[in-house]
């Protein structure tokens, strides 16, 4: 469990430093791949944040901030294969390391054992904007060209869906995990509500309406996907 919650922080921690900064990236990427070492040292799980890092490293090559992917979904679905592999294989230890032992003695819940903080947090850190990136892998692999004018300026733009996006997501992933099932539901609706106006301004081909249901979609199932590997994690420790 301990190695999908440093994964997924490895992966969503890389996406975010390539957005928030534009100069330098190689020294942030060092640092924070330091960082992320010694976090998974204290947890006792070196090679855990070892291989972290070197997944957010390929991430980083196979995913690129503009133009297509290299790899289409692939990196995705192989991304979600590893954390689910990881929650089987290994979904509790005795030996959480320092940093689980100090957490053992101020936890806030004796249900709730460092393993899945670190996942919950893995998980949020990449729904932020790793949870963009995969919208947008998706969006370009279904829509193809249709996602972009001759000019390279994308068609159906939606405004405010790089900040709705996250907060969505973070938003399902919540309700998912507390079970607030009717008030997830009513979230989504208000979604489609609040979009209707622009998406009936579409155009005869509807791309418009496409792209905002692929976009929503796939948004959607990255959040429950995550909130299922947090479920999955607590049952199977």
């Amino acid at each position: 469990m301990i190695a999908a919650g440093l994964l997924l922080l490895a992966v969503g921690a890389v996406d975010l430093l390539r957005q928030m900064i534009r100069t330098r990236r190689w020294l942030a990427f060092a640092v924070a791949s330091v960082l992320l070492v010694l976090f998974s040292a204290g947890l006792d799980a070196v090679i855990a944040g070892l291989l972290a890092v070197a997944v957010a490293a390929i991430w980083t090559w196979v995913v690129p901030e503009d133009g297509p992917a290299r790899a289409g979904l692939w990196p995705v679905a192989l991304l979600a294969l590893a954390a689910a592999a990881c929650v089987v294989i290994a979904p509790g230890r005795e030996r959480p390391g320092l940093l689980g032992e100090a957490w053992a003695a101020y936890r806030p819940g004796a249900s709730v054992s460092i393993d899945v903080a670190v996942l919950v947090i893995g998980c949020l850190v990449f729904l932020l904007e790793s949870g963009n990136a995969v919208v947008r892998i998706a969006l370009r692999s279904e829509m193809g060209g249709r996602a972009a004018d001759p000019e390279g300026a994308t068609v159906p733009t939606l405004k405010g869906g790089r900040l709705i996006g996250p907060l969505e997501r973070i938003l399902v992933f919540v309700l998912t995990l507390t079970g607030a099932y009717t008030l997830l539901a009513a979230v989504l609706a208000a979604k489609g509500i609040v979009r209707f106006p622009e998406i009936s301004r579409d155009r005869d081909d509807g791309d418009r309406a496409e792209y905002f249901l692929i976009g929503s979609l796939v948004s959607w199932v990255t959040s429950i996907a995550a909130a299922f590997l947090v479920w999955w994690g607590v049952h199977a420790g």
